[in-house]
């Protein structure tokens, strides 16, 4: 672009995090990095969205079987959201999760700044991680691909049986888990 229209573009946005907000996420949450790390980005700004608990749970316990982990979920209110979060609390996983509902996105950044890797549902915590630098998978339900790829720290998955999405793809059933499983073996060999 710089040759044609004279135009210097930063591909990949970034947002920066103060290393004192860091170090007190790390010390707060006891974020150790000889466990991994993850992200799960499970709201959403749309019922169609929201993949379901069941999807989150399995690749929880794939990841689980071959490195220890500790999970920072990441959610809103709504009703739906909570029911998922709640699911994931309910599960033998609860002692190795953080439930990041209550705090304030000042509070949140630094904890997904301390992540290894974020799987998201196409919400906003999926944009932030990407934005924090760090590898994000994207849940791409029924939303356009792009909103899930314009960052190099993005990877989408989408569902079975498409071969893209966009809006009414309501593919959230058929996102699967063992795609998502494999990309995070991608990602971190």
């Amino acid at each position: 672009m710089k040759e044609k229209l004279n135009l210097e573009i930063n591909e990949d946005p970034e947002i920066q995090i103060d290393n004192s907000f860091i170090l007190e996420s790390v010390q707060k949450f006891q974020i150790n990095k000889n466990e991994l790390n993850i992200l799960l980005g499970i709201g959403g700004s749309g019922p169609t969205k929201r993949i379901p608990a069941k999807t989150f749970l399995n690749v929880m316990n794939k990841i689980s079987e071959i490195k220890k982990c500790k999970f920072f979920l990441a959610t809103g209110k709504n009703t739906e959201e909570q029911s998922i979060l709640n699911e994931i609390l309910d599960s033998k996983f609860k002692s190795f999760c953080h439930r990041l509902d209550d705090l304030t996105i000042k509070q949140t950044l630094p904890i997904i700044k301390c992540c290894d890797l974020s799987i998201c549902n196409d919400t906003s915590f999926s944009h932030l991680s990407a934005a924090l630098n760090v590898k994000t998978i994207t849940l791409m339900a029924d939303t356009p691909l792009i909103y899930g790829n314009y960052n190099s720290k993005m990877f989408p998955i989408i569902p079975d049986g498409v071969r893209t999405v966009g809006h009414n793809t309501l593919g959230k059933e058929k996102v699967n888990p063992e795609k998502i499983f494999n990309k995070v073996i991608e990602i971190l060999n």
